[in-house]
């Protein structure tokens, strides 16, 4: 190991992070409202726990379980529970909300142009075969794509939310 790094130790890492988990800042807020897999949900909770996000989760009857399976977080997390996802982000962007939809999309901006989130951001994470559906693109103010060069068609929620996620917190 090179002389000019040192790798932190676990009690200062400890002393550098916060002590309780964070109330609804109402600042980030990742939207997957569509979701396949649960396990990706879990997932996207620690980086929302990371960037200091909220997570929105639609009321469906698997997703408390999925989201305790996939949670390694110590202290429970900012989540809002969404029974309508489309009137939710119709009712989000009413009030202010920017809308950032993670899709394939004609005139998408690239996930390097995206700029820190200013205000209330809302990451709309879609299906991981489907994507958005159109009734929500219609709702985004913009959408944002993560470019690949392999040969697969998209990344996981988890993934993809995070990238999005640490962008939008102005931490990449």
């Amino acid at each position: 190991m090179s002389p000019s790094i040192r790798v932190r130790g676990r009690a200062e890492l400890k002393a550098s992070r916060r002590r309780r988990r964070h109330s609804c800042w109402g600042h980030l807020v990742a939207a997957p409202l569509w979701p396949l897999h649960g396990a990706n949900l879990g997932t996207l909770l620690r980086t929302c726990d990371a960037v200091g996000a909220c997570l929105a989760v639609p009321r469906h009857p698997w997703v408390p379980e999925a989201l305790r399976r996939g949670n390694t977080l110590r202290q429970p997390a900012c989540v809002h529970w969404v029974g309508d996802p489309l009137g939710w982000l119709g009712r989000e962007r009413k009030a202010g909300s920017a809308v950032v939809g993670v899709e394939l999309a004609e005139g998408a901006m690239r996930l390097a142009e995206l700029p820190a989130a200013r205000g209330r951001t809302v990451a709309v994470l879609g299906h991981e075969q489907s994507g958005i559906p159109d009734e929500a693109v219609a709702l985004l103010d913009v959408a944002v794509e993560i470019p690949m060069v392999g040969t697969g068609s998209s990344l996981n929620v988890a993934v993809a939310g995070s990238l999005v996620l640490y962008k939008l917190a102005g931490l990449l």
